[in-house]
């Protein structure tokens, strides 16, 4: 559950720190006001995509942090691997190694102007994917277009899914299926004509004779150049080494080296006449043994220096020979020659592929008719599963509609076989089935695709709906997040449709913290606090400021919402009395 949220500089939001409770909240305020903003810091926060244009005008960073509690602690907390998932909070914390205090954590996220942004879980920094993951495990926000989504059939899938509490085994048989997929191209490949194949073997053994026969070395190129340029610049590298030795140690009045011995005699006799001087003494001697060192290395590297021309040519044709290589092999002449080394050994493995192709092909085969009956006896299994899941998803959509104001509505989850003679045909990457939701919202009418006749209004609630009964899916409570957002799920509805809504939200929020943008009052009534934003222009800025109100405040909030007059009795007096029949407020 969110209990705190503060937001600064986010947007138009100058400042702002906000307490929720349990229960039914609900954001209200004038068109434009900023509502969604509140729903935008809050989606920031929770591992949300940041931008500079984010951070409010004249400020240098936008800040938001808020604390959640996570519910009661659970007795035994399951120790992960790092290739397991989490199932709940507390697990996704103990895998990251982060304590929760008195289970609570508290979420911060920063985004500067310099566009780098920052997240922490309590005072652990983590990655904006890490932050995210983490948040699904307290948050459901419900945006407010989503509901479109259920104009797109392929979604209708993944709810039924998520109901059916398969989403992790038809990841697996992905997985499973593309293994298969995979084989089956390389049995076409391997079927494919033999000239093209003999083509592919002749230039892949080309290739992998003129590289092996170069004899690369990792890093070799580097070498070379780093070689290159310095026989190149022979002439000037012996000047420069020669010109440093004659001052180092060259002529006996002149050179350094000497200069330093005889400063030595004298510094040594300084100190005996003045002890303070010994130390400045001492660093002169290390000043001299180690200039006489490095005087000695230079002479010992220009005894060696030795211009060989034949080297240069050999060095510079190894490095025409690279530079072709990485022209043919690698994605560029300035690529690593690491590149050509690893083209070498795909090409070693693809010619062992399509060398022996007869062997390969039979056990491929083999291969491919056991993966297809596992991949086909699984997809089964999970269809019989979905079927089960669709007649209850059914009905608990349609106990849903009806107390949102579909009564008669008709609702069906559709799972019907994918047509095909094998089982890639058969099987698609998510399984067996086509799934597609179903609706008549008129007594007398058959079920038609909801995505070709549900109006705006019915969509909402089918969503709410579908929301409703996906919280209420798991019956141990462990994985279900503790916090529901609904941002406008009110678009297109009214009258009693929403006195409906509001009363659902309001049981919904009986074991949840259920959050709600809405511009209706027949529904803001049901709430258990409510939440004002307002739009202000304040020293030539404008701004938007969020407080929670009660009381009187509430009143001409509601009366506002009703008929957009906060100053007549009429109106004071109907906000009232619906605070009262609706909300239980006297």
């Amino acid at each position: 559950m969110l209990e705190d949220l503060s937001i600064k500089d986010f947007a138009l939001i100058d400042q702002a720190s906000l307490e929720f409770g349990e229960g039914f909240t609900v954001l209200s305020g004038e068109t434009g006001a900023g509502k969604s903003l509140l729903i935008g810091a809050l989606s920031f926060l929770l591992g949300g995509k940041a931008g500079v244009e984010q951070i409010r005008t004249g400020a240098h960073e936008s800040v938001v942090s808020g604390t959640f509690f996570l519910g009661k602690t659970p007795q035994t907390v399951r120790e992960l691997s790092p290739e397991d998932e989490p199932s709940n909070a507390f697990e996704w914390l103990n895998l990251h190694g982060i304590e929760a205090e008195d289970s609570r954590v508290l979420l911060r996220r920063v985004i500067r102007e310099n566009g780098k942004s920052g997240a922490w879980i309590g005072s652990t920094p983590v990655t904006r994917s890490d932050l995210a993951e983490f948040s699904s495990f307290l948050i459901d926000i419900h945006g407010q277009h989503e509901h479109q989504s259920l104009m797109k059939v392929s979604e209708h899938r993944k709810f039924l899914d998520s109901y059916a509490a398969l989403t992790e085994r038809v990841a697996e048989f992905t997985s499973l299926y593309s293994e298969l997929v995979a084989k089956r191209k390389l049995l076409d490949e391997l079927n494919s004509d033999d000239r093209d194949r003999a083509q592919k073997i002749d230039f892949l053994t080309f290739a992998v004779k003129e590289i092996s026969e170069a004899k690369l070395k990792p890093n070799e190129d580097i070498e070379l150049d780093e070689e290159e340029k310095k026989l190149s610049s022979f002439e000037k590298l012996y000047s420069d080494v020669e010109q440093l030795n004659s001052a180092l140690s060259g002529g006996e009045g002149e050179a350094v080296v000497s200069m330093l011995k005889k400063l030595r005699v004298i510094a040594d006799s300084a100190a005996s006449s003045d002890k303070s001087l010994q130390k400045l003494s001492e660093r002169l001697d290390s000043a001299f043994y180690e200039l006489s060192d490095i005087a000695d290395e230079y002479k010992s590297y220009e005894q060696g220096l030795v211009f060989d021309p034949a080297r240069l040519a050999e060095v510079q044709e190894r490095q025409t020979l690279i530079y072709n290589l990485k022209k043919k092999y690698a994605f560029s002449v300035s690529a690593p020659l690491a590149e050509v080394i690893s083209y070498c050994e795909k090409a070693k493995s693809r010619l062992e592929e399509l060398d022996g192709s007869s062997n390969k092909k039979d056990a491929l085969e083999k291969e491919i008719a056991e993966l297809g009956k596992k991949v086909y006896v699984e997809a089964k299994k999970i269809s019989e599963a979905r079927k089960a899941a669709a007649q209850k998803m059914s009905a608990g959509v349609v106990s849903v509609l009806s107390a949102l104001g579909m009564n008669g509505t008709r609702f069906s989850v559709q799972v019907a076989e994918k047509s095909g003679t094998d089982v890639t045909q058969k099987c698609g990457p998510y399984g067996i089935d086509d799934i597609e939701f179903l609706i008549s919202a008129n007594p007398g009418q058959p079920l038609q695709p909801l995505a070709k006749i549900a109006s705006g209004g019915e969509l909402s609630r089918v969503m709410l709906s579908l929301k409703t009964i996906l919280c209420q899916s798991d019956s141990t409570g462990e994985s279900t997040v503790g916090t529901m957002i609904f941002d406008e799920i009110d678009t297109g509805i009214g009258g009693e449709v929403a006195v409906s809504i509001g009363s659902h939200l309001k049981k919904l929020a009986k074991n949840r913290q259920v959050l709600c943008i809405t511009h209706l009052a027949s529904i803001a009534v049901y709430a258990d606090n409510q939440i004002k934003i307002e739009k202000a222009v304040s020293d030539g800025m404008t701004q938007t400021h969020v407080h929670g109100i009660s009381g009187e405040e509430r009143v001409s909030e509601i009366a506002r919402m009703l008929s957009g007059d906060t100053a007549s009795a009429e109106s004071l007096e109907h906000a009232r009395s619906m605070l009262a029949k609706f909300g239980g407020i006297n």
